[in-house]
């Protein structure tokens, strides 16, 4: 009788290897991009904050023909909510002479 052979399916120890350091060196790359993305997405998130405070103190200035004393008096008049507020003070956005400054 002859002695069947039996196949084990599956993969060797040098394929799972290989298949392991071509998706760490995937992540070597993109982790660093998405860091940055973050960082740039920050950016953006801030200057808009600044534009849309501007918009708010032009605003305030058109109705009251005067400026707004701080971001708390905005707030107060119905100008900005609470949450702008706070994410205004978190980007250390204030106003000057009339501006939103960063």
């Amino acid at each position: 009788m002859k002695k069947e052979q039996r196949f084990k399916k599956g993969f060797t120890l040098i394929e799972m290897t290989v298949v392991l350091f071509i998706i760490s060196l995937l992540i070597l790359i993109v982790l660093p991009n998405i860091a940055q993305q973050r960082n740039n997405a920050k950016k953006i998130h801030g200057n808009a904050m600044v534009e849309v405070v501007q918009t708010q103190v032009d605003l305030y200035e058109n109705e009251h023909q005067k400026l707004p004393a701080s971001l708390e008096e905005l707030e107060e008049k119905g100008y900005l909510t609470d949450k702008q507020v706070d994410q205004a003070k978190e980007n250390n956005i204030t106003i000057k002479d009339n501006k939103a400054v960063n």
